[in-house]
């Protein structure tokens, strides 16, 4: 068994260890600003008194929510394209199709008043979405047909040929 050798720097029990500090410059300006709040609050037992507050990945995943799922369903003739679009009316869709791209684009409008007295209060939230899919195969679009049924959307349209299934020998 080898010894170790003296250079080593070891802390002994009790003593904190100093570390060399990560340059603010090789961070990017999310996890600087993280960084700096990280050395700005007191910690205690070990951990940071930020509590329960989101890392930024988890807040960049909340906005995913602005735009549609979307499932496609690649069949023998036809190319099914179903988004998820909750709380959006019909007339507020838009639907566009290529040869081999899909676009499903909404908005949504909602505006609050109430008056009593001298009190008024006015909360207007606007937003839209865009969202564009590439399709498994060449379709007609001039064929496609859209339903809307309980906040999702079903767009069916016919491929310009036929999909043949093929068999391929393994070498």
């Amino acid at each position: 068994m080898a010894k170790q050798s003296k250079n080593k720097s070891e802390t002994p029990k009790g003593e904190m260890e100093l570390r060399k500090a990560t340059p603010a410059s090789a961070l990017n300006p999310f996890e600087a600003m993280e960084h700096m709040f990280e050395n700005f609050l007191p910690t205690r037992w070990g951990q940071r008194f930020r509590g329960d507050w989101p890392s930024w990945s988890e807040l960049e995943a909340s906005f995913e929510g602005r735009t549609p799922r979307i499932d496609i369903v690649d069949r023998d003739e036809e190319v099914v394209v179903r988004a998820e679009v909750p709380g959006i009316d019909k007339k507020d869709l838009e639907v566009s199709v290529t040869d081999n791209t899909v676009t499903v684009k909404g908005s949504t409008k909602h505006e609050e008043k109430e008056e009593r007295g001298d009190y008024y209060r006015c909360e207007i939230s606007r937003g839209e979405f865009s969202r564009t899919v590439a399709l498994p195969a060449n379709v007609d679009s001039a064929k496609a047909k859209a339903a809307f049924k309980d906040g999702v959307l079903e767009l069916t349209v016919p491929k310009v040929e036929k999909t043949r299934r093929h068999s391929v020998s393994i070498d």
